[in-house]
């Protein structure tokens, strides 16, 4: 393998790489961008989510928990790990039905203080409103099968807040999220991918087992559980080389 490849759109290019490691995969939000969005490469169109799922339950690859990442060489039993950031109303709206129909799970990470509200900090960057899963939803994602994780409770930047504040940050939104859905949480997300050895060790001593970050690649044996990577979902960029490389696929099937 040479590098670490860029968003990931497609499984074709990405077989070496399933093939080394359980992959991690990082969604935001599902289905049609609204008039205005700035970020729209945190979209994953509803048909794009179900052809990757077609490609790979086709290929033979099945849903995994993050807990399976990084415990073995290679992926012999072919694994997959789907992550969604911030708890998303579309992604109910539009994932769910997609992954019972291919038997697909995923993991959830919630802002704990803005359950059923909308996306403060990114509206707060000039982006267009979008609502969040409200707790009767969240039950709703988990009866379907699907797990949840902490992603802070108000979405700071936590390298950028005094330490004190981000200790509340990561502990309180595993405590709020356990006292309202009952069910242990274990695994956190840090929001924008930012950390430091000192947030580390405030996840570590907040009790989470895994954590994961925005960098892209395959998680091996002795990959650090609270630096996870992942593979950010997006459209692959529209520049010349990946228009031909669509085109030498088209002519190829």
């Amino acid at each position: 393998m040479n590098g670490s490849p860029g968003a990931y759109s497609s499984l074709h290019g990405f077989e070496s790489w399933f093939a080394a490691g359980v992959p991690v995969l990082m969604y935001h939000k599902l289905g049609p961008r609204p008039r205005g969005v700035r970020l729209k490469g945190l979209y994953a169109s509803e048909s794009m989510f179900r052809r990757q799922l077609q490609e790979w339950t086709a290929a033979g690859f099945r849903p995994a928990p993050v807990t399976d990442v990084g415990g073995q060489l290679g992926n012999p039993q072919k694994r997959v790990v789907l992550t969604f950031d911030d708890g998303f109303e579309n992604v109910l709206r539009y994932g769910i039905p997609l992954m019972r129909e291919h038997r697909f799970t995923a993991i959830q990470y919630l802002v704990a203080d803005l359950l059923g509200k909308t996306n403060e900090w990114e509206q707060r960057e000039g982006e267009v409103s979008e609502r969040l899963m409200n707790p009767a939803q969240v039950r709703e994602w988990m009866q379907a099968g699907h797990d949840i994780g902490a992603h802070t409770c108000t979405h700071p930047q936590l390298t950028q807040i005094p330490l004190d504040q981000a200790r509340e940050e990561i502990t309180a939104s595993r405590k709020k999220l356990e006292d309202i859905f009952g069910v242990p949480v274990l695994h956190f997300c840090y929001p924008y991918g930012d950390w430091n050895p000192a947030v580390r060790e405030l996840v570590a001593g907040a009790g989470y087992e895994t954590a994961v970050i925005t960098q892209a690649g395959i998680n091996e044996p002795g990959t650090d559980r609270l630096a996870l990577k992942r593979f950010t979902v997006r459209y692959a960029s529209r520049n010349w080389k990946n228009l031909w490389a669509m085109v030498r696929r088209q002519f190829a099937r």
